[in-house]
């Protein structure tokens, strides 16, 4: 190994000019990828293709409306919705609503289809038109059926009549996936400015399925507008001041944004498409690519600062990091890779990305950075770097106390292993959103108003075509209905069971007597049938029943929930189904919310399968490469413990674990190993090549490989403190705990490893 090093570091300086030329034409085509790269505005990219969820979602959507809208809250600031000019704005927007570009369907209250009776005809309108023409009584009968019809009450308008809704569903033709969502986003922002300009007095907010994929969409552009440069700069603003060269930061630079650029490069060759939860890609790229390049440099500096030629410093230092840095990279990869057992795609991606990201950071540092550094000027004081002196101290206070912290660190870990079972798998889709974030704040006020905009949706199976009608059908249904409208956690249901009442008892001359549902199935069928012939073009029963009359959907509105009371409501749900209504009835909860919420458990069984796979692979090496069975194994303790730590701190302060968070433990595991690796890779060479002792060859590591360390880990911390910042909780989360977990990692490696080498590698020489 030790030929191979050598051979390598003077090839690279020998050839410098041909790597550097190489690079740039290499790095050329692979950033040609960038061509191909596009963003999923679709928060159906959470799931696999074959996720049984999603695939339950879109047979309910194919079978009757998409599940897409626009939902345009209306709350004038003074009095209630049942004035006069707040009527005929609802019916001005109303009809403006229908020109929104792929509108399938608008609902309001204006457009409700009403029915009566009529002597023996059943008229079926509109809940009120030409808002001058209405008088006092005709107002009170709109404020009437409004708040009292349960397909409009807490769904359309709230129960104190102060604020109501525009529902527009949106069926996309999916040609052209992101300019038409940003053109029904654009129509919408446009239409409710204009609104606001116009009616001062009303306040206007804007939610739906297509605001949450748009917010997903700005969510990942925000970051890499923003986070990305302000991320990039603090990198090089902290590697200035560490390392005090402006042609090792230049060079720096060109590592970082080669790195990425090939990366993303690479994942537009292969058909990646970026994802909020994949678009911190680039800034992990970023951070790693650092991590590389400032052990090269570190070495190199201090070659010079003892009078070692230039070429001569950036061989030896080439030499001396290539084990380190290619099994540091080797096993930062390994624990990115891990991230393909996620349940969730775009974390899939994220591992890939990154992953092939440091490959070329791998290749970068090794090659062009020392090639293109021989070529720069480099301005290094001859005098000792002042770091080593306080590491050369920190070495003996280590040494000296090693058996405290021993006993402190390693009582430390048991204790955070304890606090790690404090952390639930919970997580609440729409708080991946900060309050920033115009959509979830329109959301919460809509939610906190009207109610039920969490919703779940069942479709209910009858026997055979036309069944719907069947008396037994509908008691079944209705029983339901009424059984889950006395659940605490639910807001409202849509069902079609209340129409069918409504029906009966408009053609009982509107006795509330009759207010029942009908015995027969003809005469049900015979309802539905002359219902559905007064219904205007585009307000049919389609989001409803399907279009044989076999089946009909149900939309339960509930209260916020995390994902674990969500599924244990779901379960409770699910038991009184299968002991009150026939097998041929039974169903699944489906829709947004409920896919998320599987999709939260699934993702952390499968996340960690995958980490502990990731260890034992990174173990092997571990042992492999460092040709030491007993340091290998010594090395799993600095390499856990911090992801210990980390956890258990979330469980002390925060307790909920999110769908991002994870992926932690996978994608960290490979970061805190480069520590690990880089410290006993100098311990081992100067017990090995020096002869030195287990106290000394402790004392070479911190004073040859401390500083790189502490500058590494810094950068590292500065460049996910800087992601913290997201309003995107996936991201913020995710960085905030892999901090923790980079600060607990430099201890692990200044105090707990050294310990551990004095206590159980003090014979080996």
């Amino acid at each position: 190994m030790d030929k191979v090093e050598a051979f390598f570091s003077e090839w690279v300086i020998k050839h410098r000019l041909l790597v550097v030329l190489v690079t740039l034409l290499l790095v050329g085509a692979g950033a040609n990828g960038l061509r191909y790269l596009s963003f999923d505005n679709d928060f159906r990219a959470f799931f696999g293709e074959d996720n049984p969820d999603l695939v339950a979602f879109n047979n309910l959507e194919e079978t009757y409306v998409k599940s897409d809208n626009v939902f345009i809250v209306v709350a004038p600031k003074q009095g209630d919705i049942f004035q006069p000019t707040l009527l005929s704005v609802i019916e001005e927007l109303t009809t403006d609503a229908w020109q929104m570009p792929y509108s399938r369907r608008v609902d309001s209250i204006q457009n409700f289809q009403n029915s009566y009776a009529d002597e023996d005809d059943l008229i079926v309108e509109n809940l009120y038109e030409d808002t001058a023409s209405l008088d006092d009584v005709a107002i009170a009968r709109i404020k009437d059926v409004a708040l009292n019809d349960p397909l409009l009450v807490k769904r359309m308008v709230s129960p104190d009549g102060r604020v109501t809704a525009v529902n527009i569903t949106i069926e996309f033709p999916d040609v052209d996936k992101t300019r038409e969502l940003q053109s029904v986003i654009s129509y919408s922002r446009e239409l409710v400015e204009a609104y606001k300009q116009k009616h001062p007095d009303v306040d206007f907010y804007l939610t739906g399925v297509s605001f949450l994929n748009n917010a997903f969409v700005e969510a990942g552009q925000n970051d890499i507008r923003t986070l990305v440069p302000l991320s990039f700069l603090m990198i090089l603003v902290f590697l200035f001041l560490l390392l005090r060269s402006f042609s090792a930061v230049f060079v720096v630079m060109l590592v970082i944004i080669f790195s990425d650029m090939v990366a993303l490069g690479l994942a537009g060759y292969v058909g990646i498409q970026l994802s909020p939860a994949s678009t911190s890609s680039t800034q992990m790229i970023m951070i790693l690519a650092v991590a590389n390049s400032v052990h090269m440099l570190v070495a190199f500096i201090f070659s010079v600062q003892h009078n070692v030629p230039k070429l001569e410093a950036l061989s030896e230092s080439v030499r001396v990091n290539l084990q380190p840095i290619f099994l540091t990279s080797i096993t930062t990869m390994i624990g990115f890779l891990g991230l393909n057992f996620s349940e969730v795609p775009p974390f899939n991606d994220l591992g890939n990305i990154v992953a092939m990201g440091v490959f070329v950071a791998l290749c970068l540092s090794l090659t062009f950075l020392p090639a293109l550094m021989s070529y720069l000027p480099v301005k290094v004081k001859q005098e000792e770097d002042p770091s080593v002196r306080f590491l050369n101290k920190f070495s003996y206070f280590v040494i000296k106390h090693y058996r405290i912290f021993l006993i402190v660190v390693g009582s430390s870990v048991l204790l955070a292993a304890c606090l790690v079972s404090l952390n639930k798998a919970e997580d609440q889709f729409l708080k991946y959103f900060d309050e920033t974030v115009q959509f979830r704040t329109d959301s919460d006020f809509a939610n906190e108003t009207l109610g039920g905009l969490y919703q779940v949706m069942y479709s209910f199976p009858a026997e055979n075509e036309g069944a719907i009608s069947e008396p037994e059908y509908l008691k079944n249904l209705d029983k339901f209905n009424q059984w889950i409208k006395s659940q605490p956690e639910t807001v409202n249901t849509y069902v079609l069971t209340d129409t069918m009442r409504r029906l009966n008892k408009n053609m009982h001359d509107d006795n509330a007597d009759w207010y029942v549902l009908p015995e027969g199935r003809e005469l049900a069928a015979q309802y539905l049938l002359l219902y559905e012939m007064s219904l205007p073009y585009g307000l049919d029963l389609n989001n409803q029943v399907n279009v044989n009359k076999s089946a009909t959907r149900m939309v339960v509105g509930v209260e916020e929930m995390t994902t674990v009371e969500l599924l244990q409501f779901e379960d409770r749900v699910q038991a009184w189904l299968s002991e009150n209504v026939p097998a041929s009835m039974q169903t699944a909860g489906s829709g947004p919310l409920m896919m998320f919420s599987h999709i939260a458990g699934k993702n952390i069984k499968g996340m960690l399968f995958g980490s502990v796979l990731a260890l034992i692979l990174i173990s092997f090496i571990l042992i492999f490469v460092l040709r030491s069975f007993k340091i290998g194994i010594i090395s799993l303790v600095p390499n856990l413990a911090p992801i210990i730590f980390g956890f258990g701190l979330w469980g002390l302060v925060y307790a909920q674990v999110s769908m991002g968070l994870a992926i932690v433990a996978s994608m960290t595991l490979g970061i805190v190993v480069d520590d690990t690796v880089h410290f006993l890779s100098k311990y081992l060479r100067a017990k090995r090549e020096k002869g030195l002792s287990t106290e000394d060859s402790i004392t070479y590591a911190f004073t040859h490989v401390g500083k790189a360390l502490i500058v590494s880990s810094i950068v590292l911390c500065a460049g996910f403190g800087i992601l913290m910042l997201s309003p995107f909780a996936l991201n913020s989360d995710t960085a905030q705990l892999t901090v923790w977990v980079i600060i607990f990692a430099l201890i692990a490696d200044f105090l707990l490893l050294p310990a551990l080498l004095l206590k159980f590698d003090k014979d080996i020489s």
